[in-house]
């Protein structure tokens, strides 16, 4: 039987392994963030933390347009997730069932464009669309066609989110769909089931984990995508981030920045957990 103060030296023990990697969350991430909150509360325009406590930033936010920006970048996120969604499910279950050994080589293509920065991979699509480009170019030099360039409109910058995101959607995906055995599935076949009662009553729940931290770590990047919009759209749409950006930057109002960071991380934390709130996590994650 263990002594009192041996299970008290055990407790004191795992704190002292845990500190390394709590100083690094206070640092990392608490620090920042609460700074963020902080100057959300000071004056416009001040650059400290000594001012008296205002809301006159959120004030602001509430009577300027930034909800138009606030809505483009939802729209725009939740149209990307909902296509990443529609791209990504049979990429993920043809590379986890039906390719096998060519499955590793997949993975390497759609994993190669992560190590190309993201404008020079967007800059890329404006050589490949813009007039006289590559597209264009070649449908007038070989077909005599001479259409209108598609750059700088809502669907190109929306083309241009898919693209950048589809990794952080298929890999989770990739997941969750080898994570159901096959065992399962000729169970459920032995049965009596189809194949769209297997897939709908058994691949499907059991891929859900993979599906969900897919839907969710896309649509978090996609709220705060820029440089689609900056790059590819041309200021057709300004997103949320553009106006952070602005106000840290050229405007230099440090508040009103950081209460417009604020308002998006309450917006988006509000629509993750109404999300997850639908779900039973324990079923989805299989503790019970």
């Amino acid at each position: 039987m263990a002594a009192p103060h041996e299970t008290g030296k055990g407790l004191s023990q795992g704190a002292r392994n845990a500190l390394p990697l709590m100083l690094f969350m206070i640092i990392g991430f608490a620090a920042p963030l609460l700074t963020v909150i902080a100057y959300s509360f000071m004056p416009p325009r001040s650059f400290g933390l000594t001012r008296a406590p205002t809301l006159d930033n959120y004030a602001d936010i509430f009577a300027s347009n930034s909800y138009i920006s606030f809505g483009w970048s939802m729209l725009f996120a939740a149209l990307t997730v909902a296509l990443l969604a529609l791209i990504c499910y049979p990429i993920a279950y043809g590379m986890a069932r039906l390719f096998g050994r060519w499955s590793p080589i997949l993975t390497l293509l759609f994993t190669i464009p992560l190590f190309v920065s993201e404008n020079v991979r967007l800059y890329g699509w404006i050589l490949f669309l813009i007039k006289n480009g590559v597209l264009l170019g070649t449908l007038k030099s070989w077909f005599g066609i001479e259409p209108e360039s598609i750059l700088f409109t809502p669907g190109v910058v929306l083309l241009g989110m898919v693209y950048v995101y589809l990794p952080f959607m298929l890999f989770p995906m990739t997941l969750g769909v080898s994570m159901v055995p096959n065992e399962t599935r000729e169970a459920a076949r032995d049965l009596g089931a189809s194949r769209w009662q297997v897939f709908r009553e058994v691949e499907l729940p059991l891929s859900m984990p993979g599906i969900m931290i897919g839907l969710l770590l896309t649509f978090v990047l996609a709220v705060g995508a820029i440089a689609e919009a900056k790059v590819l759209g041309g200021q057709t749409i300004i997103p949320i981030t553009h106006d952070i950006e602005i106000a840290f930057t050229y405007a230099q109002n440090w508040p009103l920045g950081a209460a417009l960071a604020v308002l998006l991380m309450i917006v988006v934390g509000t629509l993750v957990m109404l999300v997850l709130k639908r779900f039973d996590l324990d079923a989805i994650l299989g503790k019970r």
